[in-house]
């Protein structure tokens, strides 16, 4: 197993752990910091893996940061249909 995935695995641990805390403000600002940390972090899995298992990180890190990925749906389909009509 290479570097990036022995991070990309740290990442999904730290993560998990996260989501098991307590927090006040619902987990963005743990969210927040996951994101900047895991695209960097995807490029690298991608750049030494391939584009499968970058994929499949990808995957991993959609399905437990799922509402900012939500979140980020609905607005991009709001700025779409404010610029359509």
């Amino acid at each position: 197993m290479n570097l990036s995935l022995i991070l990309a695995v740290l990442w999904v641990i730290v993560a998990n752990v996260s989501a098991m805390l307590p927090s006040r403000d619902n987990y963005w600002t743990r969210a927040y910091l996951l994101i900047a940390v895991g695209v960097p972090l995807l490029g690298y899995v991608t750049y030494e893996n391939g584009p499968w298992v970058g994929l499949v990180f990808l995957a991993a890190g959609i399905s437990m940061l799922r509402w900012p990925v939500i979140y980020l749906g609905r607005w991009v389909r709001r700025l779409v249909r404010t610029r359509e009509g």
